[in-house]
């Protein structure tokens, strides 16, 4: 039986390793599609919606439809459009770092809406974080990307929605995800109509947004999480943000600036450092 446990387990870890890697993907493929950041968004998210769909049939899993749930589905509608947006509009590494402050905005906003008073490691964390955003739009005013910066961080504030409505008692994560890519996509696929290149890679970079960094992330992360201890999934999920800048760089050939990677190393090992004293205090590990 002990034996068992440990394989279930160290599978449930590949499960979590295999979804950073394939949420990884999305600055790059984003980059290679010559269509505008909505009409990608849209396509990605009606493909992953598609897969999602799929999952949930096979697993007998009931949508769940009241108000948590579906200001979950908005939030997540924010995430998904936000970060393609800015990552036609800013670097991969600034898109993906930035969104990666979502913890820090969790703890803000459960400060002011619910008057949870922040313990000291929050206030080092926000502190830290803030210092590394500084240096990125201290960048993105430098090298014209002050506008996807913002984006970005507006993304981050979304996925601090969609964590706070993932803590509810009635809280569905997994449909709030498929609505939110349901609804995103038939809001905005219709403006694929209006791009002109349908080339074999476009269309194929098109559905590997949707199968694999968005659909199929999901179901691997979902199924990982379940039984992956709170500090190692905090790690691992710590890798996106540096995977996804890296491909990025060996495919697109896009750099990175001085001063974004030392805001990119205080924000993301800020994070990985606070997820990681979350979990060893027993608390929830708040990974992006």
């Amino acid at each position: 039986m002990e034996k068992e446990n440990q394989r279930l387990s160290w599978g449930a870890v590949l499960c979590v390793l295999l979804a950073s890697m394939c949420f990884s993907t999305g600055g790059l493929f984003i980059k290679l599609i010559p269509w505008s950041a909505l009409a990608i968004n849209g396509a990605r998210n009606l493909i992953g919606a598609a897969v999602i769909g799929v999952y949930l049939l096979l697993t007998r899993h009931k949508l769940v439809f009241n108000k948590t749930v579906f200001i979950g589905a908005l939030s997540m509608i924010g995430v998904t459009t936000l970060f393609a947006i800015s990552n036609k509009l800013t670097t991969a590494a600034n898109a993906i770092v930035l969104q990666f402050t979502a913890p820090v905005f969790v703890i803000l906003f459960m400060a002011l809406l619910f008057h949870v008073k922040p313990r000291q490691a929050d206030v080092i964390t926000c502190a830290a974080v803030l210092l590394g955003v500084v240096l990125f739009f201290v960048d993105g005013i430098q090298a014209g990307n002050l506008l996807g910066n913002i984006t970005a961080v507006l993304s981050g504030i979304c996925y601090a929605g969609v964590f706070m409505m993932n803590m509810g008692d009635q809280a569905d994560a997994i449909s709030s995800c498929f609505l939110g890519q349901l609804a995103a996509g038939v809001i905005f696929t219709p403006l694929c109509f209006g791009e002109q290149d349908f080339s074999a890679p476009t269309l194929l970079s098109v559905l590997a947004l949707g199968v694999i960094q968005v659909g199929g992330a999901y179901i691997l992360f979902s199924l990982g999480i379940k039984r992956t201890p709170a500090i190692t999934a905090s790690l691992i999920t710590g890798l996106e943000p540096i995977l996804n800048p890296l491909w990025v760089a060996l495919f697109y050939g896009e750099t990175v600036s001085t001063l974004a990677l030392a805001g990119a190393v205080i924000v993301v090992g800020s994070i990985v450092l606070y997820n990681v004293w979350i979990a060893k205090a027993g608390g929830s590990a708040h990974a992006g």
